[in-house]
């Protein structure tokens, strides 16, 4: 049984691939991939001396961080872990918009009381509602401004 190199499926062989990607040779420039698997910007860009907002939102936890871009380092953090916060979390749904109202409370408090009062939101690729938004509110009414 003989095999030509046009029918394999496996290393780089000569098919053109069906699906775009920059990791395979391809006759098409770069620029004509599709970018829609691709994620859009994910945070709001801040202006020199501020800091940004990290927020991790997933099925059993909401954490927040506020961290300085230039030194690469955690200023001030929050979470559903933390003893005030998590001896009023019921454990058997996850955080509601309540539970992420007391973060957001919680991180702003953090970050007064250590000088910061402005930093840019990231979202972290989430939807602007729910959670996120109730959480982002909440540290606005206690001080922050993004």
């Amino acid at each position: 049984m003989s095999c030509n190199a046009t029918s394999l499926s496996f290393g780089l062989g000569f098919r053109t691939p069906k699906f775009a990607s920059p990791f395979l040779p391809s006759p098409l420039p770069l620029s004509s991939f599709s970018t829609q698997w691709q994620p859009n910007a994910l945070s709001i860009e801040a202006k020199a001396g501020t800091r940004r907002e990290d927020r991790t939102a997933r099925h059993s936890r909401i954490r927040k961080k506020v961290i300085d871009d230039s030194k690469m380092h955690t200023l001030a953090s929050a979470s559903t872990m933390q003893k005030p916060i998590s001896d009023d979390l019921n454990y058997s749904s996850a955080p509601t918009i309540d539970v992420a109202k007391k973060v957001g409370k919680a991180i702003a408090k953090s970050c007064l009381e250590k000088g910061i009062t402005k930093v840019a939101f990231d979202r972290g690729g989430y939807p602007y509602h729910g959670r996120i938004e109730a959480l982002a509110d909440a540290a606005r009414e206690h001080g922050l401004q993004f």
